[in-house]
């Protein structure tokens, strides 16, 4: 699927002028040490990964921190790269873009952190200067992603993330024994002595996810909200949803455990494996939700016209849940997508997004946007992040961890790796 992305879209795009490199650009190309190694989780094609030894880096830039990696999240998105639907995997990258840890060594030019300091990283890698993230549009910046492959399939750059391919400028992830973060001041947030890293890893990039879900659908206290996927990203919206008021919640998915825990936290369910979506909605909510709000992805296809196409890849996203969405929202309604989406789809329902006067609104997370607002109601107790990690393995153990997350076994919800301390 892959590799046949920039087939599939540029066709569709006008002749572009040439790219050319970006001249303010920051490279993923790290100094590293040839006399001291760490352990890391390296993708080795589709369906493989190994935990391998590298050299640690080393600061590269002043404005660098050297990060010793104490927990690292497996988010959904990463079984994209794990599956290699996702465009500039190389054998031997370094995955995982959710991680704290404690900086190891910091560039002259780092003003805010210091050695020993406790910090969640950021999953997006902005620079703090361009004009995009002067307007907090962190996911846009334009400094921190040199794949001219992006440019030319998508008609723009935007940010660099950790350990998510190549084109996204190829850095290497947090699922590593050390980490390099540039511009630390900007992609840094410092962890309070009271709080583990389990309360807040998250922070670099789910719960911030969740939380730009309801500002992407301006959900407001006393509204009505359908939320499709109980993942971590759906459930962690349950919980902020429920924190601002919101009058009710249905949650869609068919994982019983990941049901069992969206009604726990306050919600609604309903099992697609068991109602049809569509007309259950129609009856248990009638008008139509005030919001819908997409957590799933382009690899979650229900029916089988999109898993046929798939499988022939005369598409490359499969928006199921979306056109499910669609039809259900309230008219003048607002439907937010905060699940993945990458390449093309087919048999999108735009009559009926333009004549309900839907706003429909989509995109990537800008954690530094949100962590800090969100770190307090983390230490105010308002919310209970570590409700949804299931399991916590070591790194050496990541294989399996990832194999246990993708096949949902042993009602896996949530992992957290714990690299392991060397001397």
């Amino acid at each position: 699927m892959a590799e046949t992305i920039g087939k599939i879209l540029r066709p569709l795009l006008p002749e572009t002028k040439e790219i050319k490199d970006l001249p303010n650009a920051i490279t993923s190309d790290t100094k590293r040490d040839p006399n001291s190694t760490m352990k890391v989780l390296a993708w080795k094609g589709k369906d493989l990964l190994n935990v391998e030894t590298m050299q640690k880096p080393l600061i590269t830039d002043p404005k660098d921190v050297i990060i010793k990696v104490t927990s690292a999240a497996i988010c959904g998105s990463d079984l994209h790269l794990y599956h290699e639907e996702f465009s500039g995997m190389h054998k031997g990258d370094v995955l995982g873009h959710e991680f704290a840890g404690i900086i190891e060594d910091a560039g002259s030019e780092v003003q805010l952190f210091k050695k020993g300091q406790r910090v969640v990283v950021s999953a997006v890698i902005a620079c703090g200067y361009c004009e995009y993230c002067k307007k907090e549009q962190y996911s846009a910046c334009d400094n921190t992603n040199t794949s001219k492959e992006m440019e030319a399939i998508m008609g723009h750059r935007c940010a660099g993330f950790f350990g998510y391919s190549h084109l996204t400028g190829g850095w290497q992830g947090g699922q590593a024994e050390y980490t390099r973060v540039p511009f630390a001041d900007v992609n840094l947030l410092p962890i309070p002595d009271e709080l583990t890293d389990e309360q807040v890893v998250t922070l670099s990039d789910i719960a911030c996810t969740a939380w730009h879900g309801l500002e992407l659908g301006e959900v407001k206290k006393g509204q009505t909200i359908a939320i499709w996927g109980c993942g971590p990203v759906g459930l962690i919206a349950i919980m902020w949803a429920k924190m601002r008021g919101v009058h009710r919640i249905i949650a869609i998915d068919n994982v019983p455990k990941r049901l069992q825990l969206a009604q726990d936290l306050g919600a609604e369910v309903l099992n697609f494996d068991e109602n049809k979506v569509i007309p259950t909605m129609l009856e248990i909510c009638k008008g139509g939700p005030d919001v819908c709000i997409d957590a799933t992805g382009f690899r979650y296809a229900k029916e089988a016209i999109h898993k046929i196409e798939r499988v022939l890849r005369l598409e490359t996203d499969a928006t199921s849940a979306i056109v499910e969405a669609i039809y259900l929202v309230k008219k003048f309604g607002h439907l937010s997508v905060i699940g993945d989406y990458y390449g093309t789809t087919n048999h999108f329902p735009i009559g009926a997004l333009f004549d309900k006067g839907i706003t429909f609104r989509a995109g990537v997370v800008c954690p530094q946007k949100y962590w800090k607002e969100l770190l307090k109601y983390i230490q105010e107790g308002k919310v209970d992040l570590t409700k949804i990690i299931t399991h916590i393995m070591p790194l050496e153990e990541a294989p399996k961890a990832y194999q246990l997350f993708d096949e949902k076994k042993n009602d896996c919800i949530k992992v957290i790796l714990k690299p392991g301390t060397r001397q």
